[in-house]
């Protein structure tokens, strides 16, 4: 895999570990496509009309630990971007029921959400905005960074 230097650096993921999620999580015109009607975005109001429905589905934080500290949602897993191959098994029991992926601010979860896909977990999700869009528009008092 040649290294795209036009997909942005986030600054929270180490640049070794950046190189080697890059591999894992190409940018979305280099993996396979699947097909589900679900959209691959969900808006962070839909979600929280989600979670106080009490929908079964997990919600994912592709963050790092230290921001995952800093700010979180109530209910979400933990699994950094760069652990999720391998801690698949961790997940495996939601490969039929949805997943929303969250990050920062999208891009990330984005990615996460493709590989997912890709690797047969069809009806997961991207909250758009990330936990940043969720402090905005669903619960002022998680602190934004």
């Amino acid at each position: 895999m040649i290294f795209k230097p036009h997909v942005p650096r986030d600054s929270t993921v180490p640049a070794l570990d950046f190189l080697r999620i890059h591999k894992l999580f190409p940018p979305s015109d280099d993996r396979p496509k699947r097909m589900t009607d679900l959209p691959i975005e969900i808006d962070v109001k839909s979600v929280k009309s989600m979670l106080d429905s009490g929908d079964n589905f997990l919600l994912l934080d592709c963050r790092q630990p230290q921001e995952y500290q800093t700010a979180k949602i109530d209910g979400a897993m933990l699994i950094p971007m760069g652990e999720i191959p391998d801690r698949l098994s961790e997940i495996e029991s939601f490969k039929t029921t949805k997943i929303v992926v969250h990050c920062h601010l999208g891009g990330r979860s984005l990615r996460v959400t493709e590989w997912l896909r890709s690797n047969g977990f069809e009806q997961t999700q991207n909250m758009t905005g990330g936990i940043t869009a969720w402090s905005q528009d669903v619960d002022p008092s998680v602190p934004q960074y």
